[in-house]
């Protein structure tokens, strides 16, 4: 039977990070509710596509509308098993808002599986759920994991990895190890 899956996104989320798993959790019999804050289901998010080079940094560039299935306001975390932190720039506001912060804290104080992908490390961060944790994640949050009490591990731009009940990994190219990294854990 498939868990009930959070995932807390935002505009400018990562186009890959959100469609990818969004879509491959639903196809594999999950239930996913995307939400925003201060949006409702029916309304969407602009997302933004990053992509990798050669520069000293990744590039961006517009990508779609992703349609919300849920309302923030409505969420009662406690009916979910798991969550998903889509990367990009949504984790750099999303970090911001104390209702945010409170629904990740309640996964980890409940020892739920969640699974955070390249910037999601900055919400993870804020939220103080990093200490003594291992997380890797796009290579510019790695200060910001460190800071928090976390190790930040260094890895390949495919790869994950799972410390207890969380699964992180530097960005979208990663996603069929994280993506099995994270159903593992759902079980």
């Amino acid at each position: 039977m498939g868990k009930k899956i959070l995932m807390i996104t935002g505009d400018f989320t990562e186009d890959y990070e959100t469609m990818v798993p969004f879509q491959t959790l639903q196809a594999c019999g999950h239930s996913v509710d995307a939400v925003c804050p201060d949006k409702a289901a029916g309304d969407s998010v602009a997302t933004a596509i990053h992509d990798f080079e050669g520069d000293q940094t990744y590039s961006e560039k517009r990508g779609h509308n992703f349609a919300l299935n849920a309302t923030f306001a409505d969420i009662n975390v406690s009916n979910y098993d798991a969550l998903v932190i889509p990367g990009g720039r949504a984790p750099e506001y999303l970090r911001l808002n104390p209702a945010v912060i409170a629904m990740v804290k309640h996964f980890f104080d409940a020892n739920k599986p969640v699974a955070a992908i390249c910037h999601g490390a900055q919400l993870l961060a804020a939220a103080g759920v990093l200490k003594g944790r291992n997380c890797s994640a796009y290579p510019a949050c790695a200060p910001e994991v460190t800071a928090s009490g976390g190790t930040f591990v260094e890895l390949e731009v495919t790869d994950a990895t799972t410390d207890g009940n969380l699964v992180t990994a530097p960005a979208w190219p990663a996603h069929p190890s994280w993506l099995a990294q994270f159903m593992a854990i759902l079980t």
